[in-house]
């Protein structure tokens, strides 16, 4: 055994080699080769998300514009300035709202022209990793057999069993197969969920039209937030059949925040909440990124609202 035991040291030092930091140098120049590998594609990656938020943001500020403009003509008091000034604006928001998707768009399809080289770039450095491997796995077979034959000194028939067993479970050992398992895991083999164009949506997966529009029965609607909006607040199972006497889907909360309506506001569902301007109600939750609130009326209707509508007491 003792010949097996600096067989295996001997090999370790020859293919391991230290540090003066720590570590051994074949994992460093792996960890280095596939950081070579991703960094033009991860930096394409990062520019794609920018311009994805900015493209999301710019649709989010034109609902919000294209939501006071419509507020505004049904208010008396607004004077044709005030209006000419939120017509403008709505346009400013859909101009946005253009350059950003084209800004979006070039950068993925920028990201997609680099995804064969970095795909390329990265299988090689991982099939230097798995030549490696082969051979750290077939010495390691070699090393343990040897091993089993030094052991098995013993003939007898009570024993024969137990080295028999002990041989077929070290010769059902194939590096090919662990290897082409480890690459359709954690590999060029494993799933990929490439980054695609995403259109921005409004908080219940619609494209930012209202809530409620044509071809959509309310039912329908109360199916679909149900099983897509969670806003990191628990499940919110409210349907059609909860809100005609069946539990509350906003759970209650002992505080909250008093705001003041800044323009009015008529709930397009059953789930959201109408007010006009300068009615006060209790803000029970922070803005979500689509940007709506909980809130709870003075009466105690709880539902929600368009964040940007109002303003804090």
């Amino acid at each position: 055994l003792n010949d097996d035991f600096e067989k295996a040291k001997n090999w370790q030092k020859d293919a391991y080699h230290k540090q003066i930091m720590g570590g051994f140098k074949e994992a460093k120049e792996a960890d280095d080769g596939f950081r070579k590998a991703q960094k033009p594609w991860s930096k394409k990656l990062k520019e794609l998300e920018t311009a994805k938020k900015a493209y999301h943001l710019a649709c989010k500020e034109e609902k919000l514009a294209m939501t006071r403009e419509a507020n505004s003509k049904a208010d008396q008091s607004n004077t044709p300035e005030q209006q000419k000034k939120l017509q403008d604006k709505v346009e400013k928001c859909k101009q946005d709202v253009q350059k950003t998707q084209e800004k979006y768009e070039k950068v993925l399809d920028e990201l997609n022209k680099c995804t064969p080289q970095y795909i390329e770039s990265m299988e090689q450095v991982f099939e230097q990793c798995q030549q490696f491997e082969e051979k750290r796995l077939n010495f390691l077979k070699e090393v343990l057999l040897d091993i089993k034959r030094h052991l098995n000194l013993a003939e007898s028939s009570s024993y024969a069993n137990v080295y028999r067993e002990l041989e077929q479970t070290i010769r059902l050992a194939d590096a090919q197969e662990d290897l082409r398992w480890f690459r359709s895991t954690s590999g060029p083999g494993m799933p990929m969920n490439w980054p695609q164009f995403e259109v921005r949506l409004a908080p219940w997966g619609c494209c930012w039209q209202p809530r409620g529009a044509a071809g959509s029965s309310s039912h329908d609607r109360g199916q679909t937030y149900s099983a897509e909006w969670s806003d990191d607040e628990g499940s919110n199972s409210f349907n059609t059949s909860e809100a005609n006497g069946g539990a509350n889907p906003f759970e209650e909360e002992a505080k909250g925040v008093r705001v003041r309506a800044l323009y009015d506001y008529d709930g397009q569902e059953q789930d959201e909440l109408s007010f006009k301007a300068g009615d006060e109600l209790t803000k029970l939750g922070e803005e979500d990124e689509q940007g709506w609130c909980k809130g709870r009326l003075d009466n105690g209707q709880l539902g929600l609202y368009p964040a940007n509508y109002v303003e804090a007491i």
